[in-house]
């Protein structure tokens, strides 16, 4: 009995047993080529290991045993039938490639345009992948989809089906009604589209061998997150300024500005982040905010609560972490103050929830400036709703605005007790869904007639057929294609909260200080 390399336990020649999955797995070679048989264990109540009777929803009295013939094949439009009395073989997972960023595969993607003072992205084809979660084990596809995936309707599952959009360990789903097992992968193809963001260039501020200093610019995402994927400055600056595998050191907000670092390796980035945690870096920042600031130095030690993560909330509650924000007027002008602003924490969104709690939100801030809060906006922490009434009364308004993606949200992420009814939805209608279902059928249909009536299909017809099918900016089974929807303006992608400078042991990082925050600066 020992250890190998990989984690496995090996037992009594050939078996081994996985430290990290509970399994016995004897390897053989037979006549058929390679076989494989687990026999699945669970720790019992006695602490010792026993063959479980019970495996993704199946009862029976014996240990079952699989057996998988070999390597599976190449995906298709058929599925081989499993053997009558054996059970689906779900393959072995996959070996992940950890530490490695984004690299040129994943850039290609699209492309960008400008339009408008904006920088849009391409709508393009997506595979999101998922190993089956441990809480999706023993339930089928449609129960899943239905309780964890609201984004689209059932439907549109039912069209993707169809259509061979969504496949289950390689191979296309043809009922959504299978089981899912442990180890299961998934695979579905949408088709995606990316919210504009500004088209101001990302500016370098100074790079060496160490890092990266760039002058972010508001409404660019540090990273992939929510519906924003190449919009966001991992992506620009791989695509544009071929810097891959970079680490961020901090994170800004997305509409927030100015001064964002990386590091260009792992151990630089393990440096960095232990001054971080022994308080080593200086960070400051500007912002306009409501009304006349004092005149003196305000320190703000209220502690901040996270509302909701999902929706990215916050409020002084105390209940919440210790931080502290040292403010600074610089100016004013008659209407609003420019403030100088020092977080000596680093809890989310700290100086827009202290600038609210001190009266003063920055001006327009589109979360902790809304009249969401009530009459007073969150003056000294007085909130007179519950967190349940804050969050959807957020989620309203910027739904009634179409402008979820201010609190990182889509409409597929909302919950029945967050939506407002009278608010506009991007769901389909009955007739859509009909319409949707055709064209996926279809789809299906010309993928199945290409390889078999290539010869007879004119010339004409056959560059139709490629159009269709290959345009990736239209797809008939997205429902956002479907939906216009108006563009921003550039000027409300910006919020006047800029990072300044940042500074540590041996360096230091300074942004130029925007336009909003100058002296005689007037709102339009």
């Amino acid at each position: 009995m020992w250890l190998d390399r990989r984690g496995w336990l090996r037992v009594l020649g050939h078996w081994r047993y996985d430290l990290r999955r509970p399994s016995f797995t004897r390897t053989w070679s037979g006549d058929k080529g390679p076989m494989a048989e687990t026999v699945s264990t669970q720790v019992g109540t006695e602490g010792g290991l026993r063959a479980s009777h019970q495996q993704n929803g199946d009862a029976g009295g014996d240990a079952k045993v699989e057996l998988s013939p070999g390597p599976p094949k190449p995906a298709g439009r058929e599925v081989e039938p499993a053997p009558v009395g054996r059970e689906r073989v779900v393959p072995p997972p996959k070996k992940r490639r950890t530490g490695v960023s984004f690299g040129d595969e994943h850039f290609a993607e699209t492309s960008y345009y400008f339009e408008g003072g904006l920088r849009k992205v391409r709508p393009y084809y997506f595979d999101f992948r998922t190993y089956c979660k441990g809480r999706w084990v023993g339930h089928s596809l449609l129960h899943v989809f239905s309780t964890e995936f609201r984004a689209q309707p059932l439907a549109y599952y039912e069209a993707a089906v169809r259509a061979g959009r969504l496949q289950l360990n390689e191979k296309p789903v043809q009922d959504l009604n299978i089981v899912l097992k442990d180890n299961d992968f998934l695979r579905n193809t949408v088709h995606r589209h990316e919210p504009p963001v500004t088209a101001e260039p990302i500016r370098l501020l100074a790079e060496n061998e160490d890092v990266v200093v760039v002058d972010k610019p508001s409404s660019i995402p540090v990273h992939p997150c929510g519906r924003f994927r190449h919009n966001t400055v991992i992506f620009i600056l791989g695509k544009e300024h071929q810097l891959k595998e970079l680490h961020p050191l901090h994170r800004l907000d997305r509409l927030t500005s100015g001064v964002l670092m990386f590091a260009k390796t792992a151990a630089v980035s393990e440096r960095i982040h232990e001054q971080v945690r022994d308080r080593q870096l200086e960070k400051e920042y500007v912002c306009r905010v409501e009304g006349e600031f004092p005149t003196e130095e305000v320190t703000c030690k209220e502690p901040i609560l996270v509302v909701s993560y999902k929706v990215g909330v916050c409020r002084v509650d105390p209940r919440g972490k210790p931080c502290e924000t040292v403010f600074q007027r610089l100016s004013y002008n008659g209407q609003s103050s420019v403030v100088r602003c020092r977080p000596l924490t680093g809890r989310t969104h700290q100086i827009r929830v202290h600038l609210q709690f001190l009266g003063h939100p920055i001006l327009n801030d589109p979360i902790y400036n809304s009249v969401a809060w009530g009459p007073s906006r969150g003056r000294g922490g007085y909130i007179p709703k519950t967190n349940e009434e804050l969050l959807r009364d957020l989620v309203a308004e910027h739904q009634a605005k179409q402008s979820l993606d201010v609190l990182d949200l889509c409409e597929g992420d909302l919950s029945p007790g967050l939506t407002d009814s009278t608010a506009p939805s991007s769901e389909l209608g009955k007739d859509d869904l009909e319409e949707l279902a055709a064209a996926a059928q279809k789809m299906e249909e010309v993928a199945e007639a290409a390889p078999q009536e290539l010869d007879t299909i004119a010339l004409a017809s056959e560059k139709a057929v490629e159009t269709d099918v290959m345009n990736q900016e239209t797809d008939p089974l997205c429902a956002e294609c479907r939906l216009v929807r108006q563009d921003p303006l550039p000027q409300d992608l910006v919020m006047f909260l800029h990072a300044l400078r940042y500074k540590g042991p041996g360096f230091e990082y300074f942004s130029p200080m925007p336009a909003w925050a100058q002296d005689d600066w007037q709102k339009d």
